[in-house]
């Protein structure tokens, strides 16, 4: 008999579990609470400037082996496009320097021996005061383990960080940025390069995964949200969506809870998860990119961080974003078009634009919230969970989520052949 799993939750973590276990020739069946897949990687056309935008802009890596295989796995890894080799240039809004870091194509971290592939005005002994990181444990603070000063802090450390732990990097886990730092830089330009979905987070990542499963024979259920797991004993006995729809659950069929971190608290007792969370914001102007506008630009000593180029539009990405949250919108957006203009090198009023604020983009990368995350395994023996703010190893991101959905299917299968 094929076994029965229910996944609650479609974002990407719901989704590549349930692509894992139908590829598994299990019988799947999504419930997803909202009307849309995707979670907080999404699509959808936006009115006011009259184009599909994401909900946020991501950037993958060439190293995020699990997100990849992903996309493979839906048929849309070419989906995801970028320079085919690992550079990223670079500009200060406070000088005017541009320069590009170009960690080429090896495994190896060779770059760092280069200086004209470097951080300018940085040398050998720079990157290796970075090391405490390699080894350093999440309960340990950034600003414990390595110097959060200087050129290269400045220019590539604290950008970098800021994009993954979503925290001022000081006050980070030195046990999450060192994950990041070994699977990027320390694995040299072959695991660098970046990667956009450029037709649309939902157009790879999202709406492949749902026809495959749907070809596959899952069912995918929009707005059907669960109230209610009932535990007679040591299992999930039954699912509760409403008065009248219940859904039994054997003892040989599973469930995976793929929700965010508060709707998994109030459907789980006892359940421990990070409790703070961080804003980030993103902006998008309908205005056409210059003809040599690189896919993806960093930006120092301004209010944008990232400045992506996409058909037809610019977008800006600012981590660690609270203090925006409550700033009127247009005048945050001509804030932003400003840095925009001055590190695209372009001119203009203010085009149409829409600002998107997640209030509570990621957990809190700090070792207070990364110690609050719970593994995949659950005291129920039919019950894991997944998620990006689950204990993935990594801090809140695309690959996690994966990697997270991923963890709970092989859960999931290691208990049918138990």
């Amino acid at each position: 008999m094929r076994q029965t799993v229910h996944i609650i939750g479609a974002g990407i973590s719901g989704l590549s579990a349930a692509v894992r276990l139908a590829n598994a020739n299990c019988r799947v069946h999504v419930h997803e609470a909202t009307q849309q897949a995707g979670g907080r990687c999404r699509s959808y056309f936006d009115a006011a400037t009259d184009l599909t935008i994401d909900n946020g802009n991501h950037l993958l890596l060439s190293g995020n082996r699990h997100a990849l295989a992903y996309a493979r796995s839906i048929g849309t890894e070419a989906g995801l496009v970028g320079p085919r080799r690992a550079q990223f240039p670079f500009v200060d809004l406070s000088t005017g320097q541009r320069w590009q870091l170009d960690l080429g194509e090896s495994r190896l971290p060779l770059w760092v021996f280069d200086e004209t592939r470097r951080v300018p005005d940085t040398g050998v002994i720079d990157y290796l005061a970075l090391m405490p990181l390699i080894w350093a444990s999440t309960g340990r603070l950034v600003g414990d383990a390595i110097p959060c000063k200087g050129t290269l802090y400045d220019r590539l450390v604290q950008p970098l960080l800021l994009a993954a732990l979503n925290v001022d990097p000081p006050e980070g886990s030195a046990g999450l940025a060192g994950a990041v730092v070994r699977e990027t830089l320390l694995a040299g330009g072959q695991a660098c390069r970046p990667l956009v979905a450029r037709e649309g987070l939902s157009a790879v990542l999202v709406e492949p995964a749902i026809k495959l499963l749907q070809d596959k024979g899952a069912s995918i259920q929009f707005g059907h949200e669960l109230r209610e797991l009932v535990f007679p004993a040591d299992r999930v006995g039954a699912l509760r969506f409403g008065a009248d729809d219940h859904v039994a659950i054997r003892p040989d069929d599973a469930v995976v809870v793929a929700v965010p971190p508060r709707s998994a608290a109030s459907l789980l007792p006892g359940l421990k998860t990070p409790s703070k969370f961080r804003a980030i914001v993103n902006a998008h102007f309908r205005f056409d990119p210059p003809q040599n506008a690189p896919p993806v630009l960093g930006v120092v000593g301004g209010l944008v961080e990232w400045l992506f180029a996409f058909p037809r539009r610019l977008s800006v990405t600012i981590s660690n974003g609270d203090r925006l949250v409550d700033m009127p919108r247009e005048e945050l957006a001509q804030a932003i078009w400003w840095d925009v203009c001055r590190a695209a090198g372009v001119a203009g009023e203010l085009p149409p634009w829409q600002i998107v604020r997640e209030r509570r983009a990621t957990f809190e990368a700090t070792p207070e919230q990364n110690a609050l995350r719970p593994r995949a395994v659950t005291r129920w023996k039919n019950l894991f969970l997944a998620g990006d703010w689950t204990d993935t190893g990594l801090p809140a991101t695309i690959e996690g989520s994966v990697r997270s959905g991923n963890r709970a299917a092989d859960l999931v299968l290691e208990m049918k052949q138990a």
